[in-house]
């Protein structure tokens, strides 16, 4: 066994298994690379999962089937249908449910000796210091910008390691950050976030249902690893994974000599809630900067349909979502061909235009109006909102 676990070899002190752990734990107590006092580490460890979805449902099962002892969970959503694609702590009966609820019940079926900490909340600068400050480890399971950047902050202020992953589609990756252990930080790689609306988040841009089972099951596979302290921490290397052709490559990381927050000689020294930089309020900011797009609700567009008043409703979506769901009398036309088919249009018309959730088909108002059409309405909310609210039996996705 290497000794360098970074749990405190103190704390195994009063570590104590019933017979019942043992025969649990056995084929973990055999090998000679874990062993008693290595179970006794998971046992004396705590972990911070950040999300209760896609990646933190393999994490959490996981780290609890394999003995860790304290395990905090931190999700203010609700149970969506869209979730049982592929987050496995949920089922249908769940629906509706909190997840953390879910969460904890299905944990608890796994392994009943963990202890399990909900925090029923956002992770945001004002709480992530007292809910990071207990836990030995973080794992972001999170997919988006907001969170990444700030757990990553407080875990080099509070010097923990955070366990990253992310996965779009069929693509995904891990690695983790820690430079108090001498690696590099998340901001290394990505001093500033994106734009907003640069980078699709899964709900735009879907996954593969099984691929966050393989990236959340690395993050486990390292926080074991930095618990038991065995192997090669992916410290300064990040793998990723391409599940269409199954294969994985490995790249080196290095610290930035200028990072803003894990350097000599940081420019960020307290937290900061990353929102009103990568999320809505800097999108409205932008937005407020340029001339102002004009929306319309789908109360006032089912209205309009009703009265039968003469205008074109243009749907921006893909082929393929078009199948799935659609509103009577709209014309299909994807974002990315708009520019080649302006022609089908006529600038003398009011148009309608929509998507999915009324976020490219704001990009697709900006073209046309670039494009110098001028009677230009965005569906706020767009398909998604038309379902909540108009018509109940258009499936959503």
């Amino acid at each position: 066994m290497t000794t360098n676990s970074i749990i405190d070899p103190s704390r195994l002190e009063k570590i104590e298994f019933s017979n019942d752990e043992i025969a649990r734990y056995s084929r973990h107590l055999i090998m000679p690379e874990v062993t008693l006092e290595g179970q006794k580490r998971l046992k004396a460890a705590s972990v911070l999962c950040i999300g209760t979805g896609g990646l933190g449902s393999p994490i959490a099962l996981y780290l609890a089937a394999a003995g860790i002892g304290r395990m905090g969970l931190v999700d203010g959503d609700v149970v969506d249908f869209s979730n049982l694609q592929r987050q496995i702590l949920h089922g249908t009966k769940d629906v509706g449910r909190k997840k953390l609820n879910s969460a904890r019940d299905r944990i608890r079926e796994i392994n009943p000796n963990v202890q399990i900490d909900l925090h029923d909340a956002m992770f945001t600068s004002e709480n992530a210091r007292e809910i990071t400050e207990p836990y030995d480890i973080v794992i972001d399971g999170t997919d988006n910008f907001p969170t990444r950047y700030l757990s990553n902050d407080i875990c080099i202020f509070l010097k923990k390691p955070n366990i990253y992953g992310s996965i779009f589609r069929f693509d995904g990756q891990c690695t983790v950050f820690a430079p108090h252990l001498g690696g590099p930080c998340y901001r290394c790689m990505f001093p500033e976030p994106p734009p907003p609306g640069m980078v699709p988040s899964c709900a735009e841009g879907g996954v593969l249902g099984v691929l966050p089972g393989i990236i959340g099951v690395m993050q486990a596979i390292e926080a074991i690893k930095l618990i038991i302290g065995i192997g090669e921490p992916l410290i300064g290397r990040l793998v990723h994974f391409d599940a269409l052709k199954l294969k994985f490559r490995e790249f080196k990381l290095r610290r930035d000599p200028k990072c803003p927050v894990c350097s000599d000689n940081p420019t960020i020294t307290e937290l900061i809630d990353y929102d009103q930089f990568c999320g809505i309020p800097q999108a409205a900011a932008a937005e407020a900067a340029e001339e102002p797009i004009p929306t319309i609700s789908v109360r006032d567009l089912k209205r309009k349909l009703d009265a039968k008043e003469k205008f074109v409703l243009v749907d921006v979506r893909e082929n393929f979502e078009y199948d799935i769901a659609r509103i009577p009398g709209a014309k299909l036309i994807p974002l990315g061909e708009l520019p080649s088919r302006m022609s089908e249009l006529d600038s003398a018309d009011e148009i309608v235009l929509h998507c999915k959730s009324g976020v490219r088909s704001a990009k697709a108002l900006k073209l046309l109006r670039e494009a110098g059409f001028a009677k230009l309405a965005n569906v706020e909310g767009g398909i998604t909102a038309w379902a909540d609210e108009v018509d109940p039996s258009v499936p959503k996705y």
